[in-house]
Parts: structure tokens; C-alpha cells; sequence
């Protein structure tokens, strides 16, 4: 028996990685490492995080308080660990790491180093003796939602792209997820994206479990902006899902943020549902536009025994990604 456990599930640690003078970062890494450190510090609050990064003396030094966080030393391509780093699963009552094989999302960039670490990572013993089974597929954490209890939420621009194990169908991916997961159901979205995501429609970035009946999920009313036909069928796809009992979904929208673009004009992958549930906060993205307050509100209203603590993420959109992309949690 086995299953993925949702991320709302208490948690040993979070997982980051942090850019470096070797990485895309390296034209502006101080201002790169500021989100890092923030989202480090506010998920240190109450869950430990272990900090891989090429200098750990020059990353320890940057933080008023090493409480809570243990930086180790591990040679990285790139900063988004929640699509190489483990995902864990719970087996016969407990936790086992699976290692899948990272290809930097069909090939697109370069990820010797990234696909190694969590093979170095358990090799140096930060994982204790907590199993590791490697396995040769190609798979990102930032693809799936797990509610769990066997219902899994993804993608088919992600998991059936030709860029991806060849091109997998709907049955061959859930046989996999059965299999590697112990998935007794997927619900696949067929529609929705952002402009400027390298990731191929990460569900992570679209529609996220906030409870097994209840779903978060970006929505654009803005019916000139280029979202907005995809969006809204996504959010009338979401609509028709239903639940292991049967019964739709709560549905939870969060706006799409107001377009931010980077020094050429391109479009980046602004979203507010990329956020990270850990112990006893949710961490979440903004951007400095007017729909931080009102998502910051909505988080509040759902979240209510929860601290909200919001981190500027501007920065880590110019490279593709934001906050959840940055983290990668392991449950107890």
C-alpha cells in the first residue's frame, strides 16, 4: 500500500536550492538570492530547511539566525528543487524517497548536476536511513497534486508532451502513477498556461489540493488578456471534476496577477497559486501589483489557524519560476 501524501501533511523538512555565480542567476545574484533567503527564513520558522548551495560558510553568513537551516554543499545546474528534488511517498506506513530522472522539463536546459543530488544528498546522510529507490522516468514534482488519498491532479500538456518519456497517453501515465505513487485516480486538465513557463503547464503554476475537497486555481476575468480563453476553460473543466465521493469540488479562484514582463517585453509566469504549505504557514508569492492584498486576504479567509507570509518573488519569475517551484517538501 502506498500513497502520496498532500502537502498540508506535517513535514520533516523543506528542501532548497540556491543560486550561484555558476548559475542563470549570475547577472544579478544578489538581488536572485533575496526571495531565497526570505522564503528560507519564513518556512524556518517552525519546519526545518536544508540549503544545498556551492559555498555554505558565504550562504550561512547572509542570515541573522542559522536556527532551523543546514546548508550543505552540493554542485547544482539550476535553483528548482521542487522538479528534481525527492518526492516522497508513504509505503506500508513509511516514508521512501523516490529519485526520478530530471531532463530540465523536455531537454530545454542543461541538468547533469541537478539530476545527482538527491543520489549525493542521501549518500551524504541528511535523510538518515529513510530508503531511496532511483527510477528511470522522466518526472517533476512541480507536475502533480496529490489530495492524499489516491487522486492525483496534473496535466496533459505536461505528462503525455512528446518532450517526455516520448510521449506517453492518458492510460500509460496513470499506470506509471499507480505504480510509482499508488494514484487510484487522476484527473487530468486539458486547458489552461501561462506565457513564459518553461515547465509545459506545471499544475503546480494552475491548480493546486488545498484539501482533498477543495481546490485553488488561477483565474483571469480579464477577457482581453491572452489567458483568458484557456483559463476559463480550465476553470469550467475544474467544474465538472468531482471528488472520490462523487460531489464537485469547493472551488477556490485566485486572480491572475497583472502582467509583468522582463527587460525584452516577454510575458512572465506571474501566479499566486505557486505557493508553499508547511507547518503552521502558508508561504506564498507576490509581485508588487495590486492583486498581492486581495490574494492576500483570500489565504487569510481560507487558511484561518494559519500563518500568511508573503515573499516577493518578482525576481524568480525572470528565470521561470517562483516560490513552490523553489521548495520541495519531506513529510514524517
Amino acid at each position: 500500500m502506498k500513497t502520496l501524501p498532500p502537502e498540508w501533511q506535517k513535514q520533516r523538512a523543506v528542501l532548497m536550492a540556491f543560486p550561484h555565480k555558476n548559475s542563470d542567476w549570475a547577472n544579478d545574484l544578489n538581488s536572485a538570492l533575496v526571495p531565497f533567503i526570505r522564503t528560507a527564513q519564513a518556512i524556518a520558522y517552525k519546519t526545518p530547511v536544508y540549503i544545498i548551495c556551492d559555498n555554505k560558510e558565504a550562504i550561512s553568513s547572509l542570515f541573522c539566525s542559522p536556527r532551523n537551516l543546514t546548508f550543505i554543499e552540493i554542485p547544482t545546474n539550476d535553483t528548482w528543487i521542487r522538479d528534481f528534488g525527492y518526492i516522497s511517498i508513504v509505503e506500508d506506513g513509511e516514508v521512501k524517497l523516490l529519485d526520478f530522472r530530471f531532463d530540465a522539463w523536455g531537454g530545454k536546459f542543461d541538468a547533469e548536476l541537478d539530476n545527482e543530488v538527491n543520489k549525493v544528498l542521501h549518500k551524504k546522510g541528511y535523510m538518515g536511513i529513510t530508503p531511496l529507490e532511483s527510477i528511470d522516468f522522466v518526472f517533476e514534482g512541480g507536475s502533480i497534486e496529490s489530495d492524499g488519498e489516491g487522486t492525483i491532479l496534473t496535466t496533459t500538456a505536461c505528462l503525455c508532451n512528446s518532450n517526455r518519456n516520448g510521449g506517453l497517453s492518458k492510460d500509460e501515465v496513470e499506470k506509471k502513477l499507480e505504480a510509482y505513487l499508488g494514484a487510484k485516480r487522476v484527473l487530468w486538465l486539458d486547458h489552461g498556461y501561462l506565457v513564459g513557463d518553461d515547465t509545459d503547464s506545471h499544475i503546480d503554476t494552475l491548480a493546486r489540493f488545498v484539501t482533498v475537497d477543495t481546490i485553488m486555481y488561477v483565474q483571469c476575468l480579464d477577457e482581453l488578456d491572452e489567458h483568458y480563453e484557456a483559463l476559463k476553460k480550465m476553470e469550467e473543466q475544474l467544474k465538472e471534476f468531482r471528488d472520490s465521493e462523487g460531489k464537485p469540488y469547493t472551488l477556490v479562484p485566485l486572480p491572475l496577477p497583472s502582467a509583468k514582463y522582463d527587460e525584452k517585453k516577454n510575458r512572465l509566469p506571474a501566479n499566486y497559486v505557486n505557493f508553499l504549505i508547511t507547518n503552521g504557514a502558508i508561504v506564498y508569492p507576490t509581485y508588487s501589483v495590486d492583486e498581492d492584498k486581495t490574494v492576500h486576504e483570500i489565504l487569510k479567509g481560507f487558511f484561518r489557524d494559519t500563518e500568511i507570509i508573503p515573499v516577493e518573488c518578482s525576481r524568480l519569475l525572470e528565470e521561470g519560476g517562483s516560490l513552490h517551484c523553489s521548495t520541495m517538501q519531506i513529510p514524517f
